[in-house]
């Protein structure tokens, strides 16, 4: 009866506890080319895209509007920074490794890095056209994310939305008031 017990001890021992079949089947689930995963890797890249624009865009300012744009571009990049790190994060929970090489970010993002040589309304827009792309994508993101039972990532992108939802306004708000601040 030793031997038996010895035995069933043994083969107990091979199988998987409950823990680790739930985390082997979470971590098969959410493999690289998961759609859940390429969302927060696009948003990984688009982040710090948008955050070096916004540099570039705060560095860049002049004019009448110099002050207030100048500080509205440094809020949106310190708001933009944080995110990286949240959405890495949130790859990393799921079981894979963020983007990190500025190689991959480049070839990930779906955002322009900014161009240079650009008027204030020029890169207005162009930071307007940037956040747009990036809404419209954490918004399909989030459904991905719900389609695939994944209610943390739904919040992430539910929560980060909002921040460039109300950058986005901001910017359109600028480019629609035609105080004659900003030339064409």
């Amino acid at each position: 009866m030793a031997s038996t017990t010895r035995s069933s001890a043994a083969a107990q021992e091979k199988e998987a506890s409950p823990k680790e079949t739930i985390a082997e089947e979470i971590s098969r689930e959410n493999d690289p080319a998961n759609p859940v995963v390429e969302h927060l890797q696009r948003q990984v890249a688009n982040a710090l895209v948008l955050y070096l624009n916004y540099k570039h865009y705060h560095w860049q300012t002049y004019g009448p509007m110099f002050r207030d744009l100048h500080l509205l571009f440094d809020d949106f990049a310190k708001l933009v920074l944080q995110t990286i790190d949240e959405f890495a994060e949130r790859v990393r929970m799921i079981g894979q490794d963020p983007i990190a090489s500025p190689e991959e970010m480049l070839r990930t993002a779906s955002v322009k890095v900014a161009a240079h040589g650009q008027t204030m309304r020029q890169m207005i827009d162009e930071a307007d056209t940037n956040v747009q792309i990036v809404i419209k994508e954490m918004r399909a993101a989030a459904r991905a994310a719900d389609e695939h039972d994944d209610p943390g990532t739904v919040d992430l992108f539910s929560k980060v939305v909002q921040i460039h939802e109300k950058h986005e306004w901001w910017l359109r708000d600028i480019l629609e008031k035609h105080d004659g601040l900003l030339k064409s």
